[in-house]
């Protein structure tokens, strides 16, 4: 009777959550980003002409002619805004089919990301496996026994001893031994959530299911800005290869030149000998081109759950660099955290963190059980199912803790992984803003070697002509056409490396804004918080 009144004192309380509630943290963010401005830019350069020592005047080349001649594709200045941003398929700025074909098949193919959706479908049953908690456990069992007891023990001597006595009016009493012994039963319990630890014990786990899902968001934005980089390379490998191809043939020209003039007595060997050591020069490149190519060749197979050779046939025509898109809106900085996955993931790990308090706090609390049990049990298997065979039990039982140290030390231990999941979080907000304000330096300064670098190769030509005529004339000697020859070949390679360095910026860019994955899934509101999805309280809040 007591143990009854006590849970009927309880029950009302089955309502009731104990442990801190979530609610979303927030990290101050600046208003605004630090965007670079139009004057800290510089303009398109155009290659000023320059008289040379014949005393006509030099042509001049303006930056897109420039740029074609070095086999790049070089657009005009790009520029970043806070507009909204589209990020779930950045890729397409970049108006490459083949970069978007490769994209798009990693998405399903890449083995690193199967692997993180079945962790997901783990931690979704992990869930339900909580979830489970709260409901009714019922069994069923059956049996057959044949047991003799031993008559050398006290019970096994009085059932021995039985047959030798009678009552009279009912004859001989008699106790089998063996015995046979039938039992048909079912058994129930249940035990009500009184203080709301299974349901934070669910809590904690949709946030651990969360956890699942934003890891996987974040390998899926690690992995397209992986491909996009190594196709970024291998277009870069290929154009610097093409450049020296091209400076070879230009080399393979001077020489025939010099061997002409020492032919005609108007030069040296030693021209010669340099002009070949400058061709030797140039072709000891192209094996580093060439490995360069099949290492991204090999890398994007690699990311797409390829053989190392199976993109060749598809990657080994040249193509150009991947331009930038004339204008590259990014949002405000308020936006990130509800867009970047790690930020979300971090905020999804408080979440567990602080449910987990509650989970330990609601150990400190009683616990009803309400079980019942019953079932038939006969000696024969033609009166089992009698109603004198029937037998059962029904009754709450009450778990009442009274000292625990362990539990209370366990409150203050999930306490504290709150709070460092708090600390977790905030920290990694802080380092996602710098990580997209580094992004925009970088995409910036890129930008303006970029420009400086393709003035620099339109006078390197102009150089070269000039030296080459001079040469001809006789009025300079061959080391001047080398020098002007090297530098243009110099200053070419630097154009590719540093076009190659804008794209990689871009993509980085859209790396740190959390781009990849949908947008649309960001920007939608919470969904309605239920019992078991409740958020959390951060760690300040939490009990001591």
């Amino acid at each position: 009777m007591l143990t009854a009144g006590a849970a009927s004192l309880m029950l009302p309380l089955a309502a009731c959550t104990v442990g801190p509630n979530f609610v979303r943290p927030t990290t101050p963010t600046p208003a605004h980003w630090a965007l670079p401005t139009p004057s800290s830019l510089p303009a398109a350069p155009g290659a000023a002409g320059s008289a040379g020592a014949t005393g006509s005047a030099a042509p001049s080349e303006s930056a897109a002619e420039v740029a074609a001649g070095a086999g790049v594709s070089l657009p005009p200045l790009s520029t970043i805004s806070e507009g909204p941003a589209a990020l779930a398929a950045w890729w397409t700025q970049f108006h490459d089919p083949v970069l978007s074909s490769l994209i798009e098949r990693s998405v399903s193919a890449n083995l690193d990301l199967r692997a993180a959706v079945l962790r997901i479908q783990e931690a979704r049953t992990q869930r339900d496996i909580s979830a489970a908690g709260g409901l009714p456990t019922v069994s069923a069992n059956a049996s057959y026994d044949r047991e003799r007891i031993s008559e050398s023990t006290p019970e096994g001597a009085l059932i021995g001893s039985a047959g030798k006595f009678s009552i009279p009016g009912f004859g001989s009493l008699r106790i089998p031994n063996p015995y046979n012994q039938y039992q048909l039963g079912a058994a129930a319990s249940w035990e009500p959530d009184l203080f709301g630890r299974l349901r934070r014990s669910i809590e904690a786990a949709n946030a651990q299911l969360q956890v699942s899902v934003e890891d996987q968001h974040a390998l899926q934005v690690s992995l397209l800005s992986r491909v996009a980089q190594s196709y970024i390379a291998l277009r870069s490998a290929q154009a610097r290869e093409a450049i020296a191809s091209a400076n070879l043939a230009t080399i393979d020209d001077l020489l025939d030149l010099t061997r002409q003039r020492r032919a005609a007595g108007l030069t040296t060997e030693l021209d010669v000998r340099n002009a070949l050591a400058q061709l030797a020069q140039t072709r000891a490149s192209l094996p580093a081109f060439d490995l360069q190519i099949s290492q991204s060749i090999h890398a994007l197979g690699n990311l797409l759950g390829l053989a190392p050779e199976a993109l060749r046939a598809q990657l080994a025509s040249a193509a150009p660099i991947p331009p930038v898109p004339p204008q590259v809106p990014i949002g405000l900085p308020a936006q990130l955290a509800r867009r970047r996955p790690d930020v979300r993931q971090a905020e999804a790990s408080l979440h567990a963190a602080t449910a987990q308090i509650g989970v330990a706090v609601g150990d400190l609390f009683p616990r009803l059980t309400l079980s019942a049990s019953g079932g038939v049990q006969s000696e024969a298997a033609n009166t089992l199912l009698h109603w004198s065979s029937l037998f059962g039990s029904v009754g709450p039982g009450l778990q009442l803790p009274v000292f625990d140290r362990g539990a209370w030390k366990t409150v203050h231990l999930d306490n504290l992984r709150a709070q460092e999941a708090a600390l977790s979080y905030q920290a990694t907000v802080l380092n996602a803003l710098h990580e997209v304000q580094d992004a925009v330096a970088a995409y910036a300064a890129d930008q303006q070697q970029r420009q400086w670098l393709t003035d620099a190769v339109a006078q390197n030509r102009l150089a070269l002509s000039i030296a080459q005529q001079r040469y001809q004339s006789g009025v300079t000697d061959f080391l001047d056409v080398l020098d002007a020859q090297r530098s243009l070949q110099q200053n070419q390679l630097a154009l590719l490396s540093v076009t190659a360095a804008v794209s990689t910026d871009l993509v980085t860019l859209y790396r740190t804004l959390g781009g990849g994955w949908s947008a649309a899934a960001a920007a939608a509101p919470a969904p309605a918080q239920t019992a078991a999805n409740a958020p959390v309280a951060p760690a300040s809040a939490a009990i001591p």
